[in-house]
């Protein structure tokens, strides 16, 4: 008998995907976890694999188009002709929410597929672990990153602390906020000053382009403007840069920004946070989880490092420089690109004196950073050169006001200029 796959609940409201390539041709034999289509969603082009071994009997989508959650992509049958074996749900769901626990996880059917997230998948190649050997303690008998570790004789990995809620005065009944809106008027004819030529929207500029909208247009952006003399901490990184490097780090400013701004929110919490309009609530979160913004050819994508607070700044430089390396060659999973509380966005590399970044919804707060120059600076009653880095945090005016983001803003600074302390801070 056949089996049908279908484009997987993607998670996070994601409903639909542009078809990049398909990676296979009907009448081939492929493996469990091989590679099966590219799709482009609107986090970011992600490799879905396949969720079942067996012999690709039809496809069903082909590249340039989009579907829906849900619509059939494979369908498969055996190797010698039968009905392919029928992938766990867990495994068929690409980096899908997990299902509550049940009381006991089911087993596995023999010789049934393994069911983990891509990320999961590639931890484990990554790691040489065989998956079929590994007891899963997740949801539903799911195999987690840390069984995988487990499984590899590494220590799993900390889980984060959970910061008991903050007492609050009561306030009152929760009330719904005014919803926003606005209709643009038509275009004019362009066509009557001139030729014109008009190009398609990729799937991803167009997602970009709705999430800009949405963000400007339902948060009231506030920015606050700063500098923070970093000298002693580029000159700490051009000294360690090389011996850095031959441990395997790329060292960057940009690992220590995250470090910096982790550590100041847990000082300010409604930086941490989103706001839920229709409960008149704002939803502050317990863990730390920092998007950076990463430029590629086809558009700015934001991955995520989870537990930026609990992690030394030489542990988040490997693992920054890994996940940019996927996203740009376009092989992040959904897992890398979503669950972000907090975002920062660094130009330095490109110039500039400064910009206005706008927040990444459902996000409060964004940093943007651009290039550190020489200035001269009075220190002491003497005119001396100082790096300088300008800063812009920009932020949900309904959640904080200015002299919050000035004290939020001096905080990620102060941890800046004292980068000895920054690096064992944590």
């Amino acid at each position: 008998m056949s089996r049908q796959f279908v484009l997987p609940d993607l998670g996070e409201g994601l409903t639909e995907a542009e078809i990049k390539a398909v990676l296979v041709k009907e009448g081939d034999v492929i493996t469990e976890d091989a590679p099966l289509l590219e799709v482009e969603t609107d986090k970011a082009q992600v490799e879905i694999p396949s969720p079942m071994s067996g012999r690709v009997e039809k496809i069903h989508v082909q590249p340039g188009q989009t579907v829906k959650v849900g619509a059939v992509l494979v369908t498969f049958a055996d190797a010698d002709g039968g009905g392919a074996r029928a992938a766990a749900p867990s495994a068929a769901r690409a980096a899908a929410p997990s299902a509550p626990a049940p009381a006991q996880a089911p087993p596995r059917t023999a010789g049934g597929p393994v069911p983990a997230t891509p990320a999961t998948r590639r931890l484990a190649r990554e790691l040489g672990v065989d998956l079929s050997t590994v007891r899963g303690s997740g949801p539903g008998g799911r195999v987690t990153d840390d069984d995988v570790r487990s499984a590899a004789g590494k220590r799993p990995a900390v889980a984060p602390a959970r910061t008991p809620a903050r007492p609050v005065e009561p306030v009152g009944p929760a009330k719904p906020l005014a919803p926003v809106g606005l209709e643009p008027p038509p275009l004019p004819r362009f066509e009557q000053w001139g030729p014109i030529e008009r190009q398609p929207l990729s799937h991803l500029r167009r997602t970009i382009a709705d999430r800009m909208a949405l963000s400007a247009a339902l948060i009231p952006h506030v920015t606050h403007f700063d500098k923070a003399d970093i000298t002693d901490l580029n000159s700490w990184i051009l000294r360690n840069v090389d011996e850095a490097k031959r441990r395997g780090i790329t060292l960057t400013l940009t690992s220590f920004l995250l470090k910096a701004a982790a550590l100041a929110l847990k000082d300010h919490p409604q930086f941490n946070a989103s706001l839920d309009p229709a409960a008149g609530e704002m939803i502050l979160k317990r863990y730390c989880h920092l998007g950076i913004a990463v430029a590629t050819d086809r558009g700015l994508i934001v991955p995520v490092i989870r537990d930026v607070d609990r992690k030394p700044v030489m542990q988040l430089a490997q693992e920054l420089a890994a996940l940019a390396e996927r996203v740009r060659a376009g092989k992040a999973t959904l897992d890398d690109l979503r669950g972000g509380s907090f975002t920062i966005t660094n130009i330095g590399a490109l110039g500039g004196t400064g910009a206005i970044p706008i927040i990444n919804y459902p996000e409060v707060a964004i940093l943007g950073v651009a290039r550190g120059r020489e200035e001269p600076v009075v220190r002491d009653g003497q005119i001396v050169p100082r790096m300088l880095l300008p800063l812009t945090l920009t932020f949900d005016h309904r959640v904080a006001d200015g002299a919050d983001g000035a004290r939020f803003a001096s905080d990620i600074i102060r941890r800046l200029e004292a980068p000895e302390r920054l690096l064992w801070e944590w």
